[in-house]
């Protein structure tokens, strides 16, 4: 498998994410619909960090992230929050369009302190890590939209307020 195998569902996802990303209004950067929860900027904010995560991926062998070097991003509106994300997007593209089969088969490993939390190869870490786990926070974005009453973007078919 090389990493353009990969780039369809890369540019359905990532095209449904930036649709998602569009409707979160910097007024509500604040709510938090739960104490433990994220706020409404967090969780935007780490969405739209989660491209960035992939040419890391490509790029390295490891990332320990309690001595990683990102840079913290704190968006101040919904334009900021979308030129990070376009960015990171392009960025993402040119790393899974360029790797090859064995790149995508290298083994890549998480850390935390020191000590292993995976080990898999980059084609895994790139389905789970980084597609699944945008997913997944895109998914409690919709729900953050819903809560503040904002249309839910359709993305694998219709919602209740989009057809699609």
């Amino acid at each position: 498998m090389n990493g353009a195998m990969l780039l369809p569902e890369f540019d359905h996802e990532l095209a449904q994410t930036r649709k998602t990303l569009e409707r979160v209004p910097a007024q509500h950067f604040g709510w938090k619909p739960h104490e433990k929860s994220y706020s409404l900027r967090d969780l935007a904010t780490h969405v739209s960090n989660i491209p960035g995560w992939l040419p890391v991926t490509m790029d390295t062998e490891e990332l320990d992230f309690t001595d990683s070097s990102f840079p913290e991003f704190v968006p101040e509106s919904n334009a900021e929050l979308l030129d990070h994300f376009d960015k990171g997007v392009a960025e993402a593209r040119r790393a899974l369009e360029a790797a090859g089969p064995e790149r995508m088969m290298e083994t890549w490993t998480l850390k935390s302190g020191g000590e292993t939390v995976f080990a898999m190869p980059k084609a895994a870490v790139v389905r789970s890590f980084v597609m699944n786990h945008l997913i997944h926070h895109r998914a409690q974005l919709c729900v953050y939209l819903r809560l503040l009453d904002i249309p839910v973007p359709a993305i694998y078919g219709p919602s209740a307020d989009e057809q699609g």
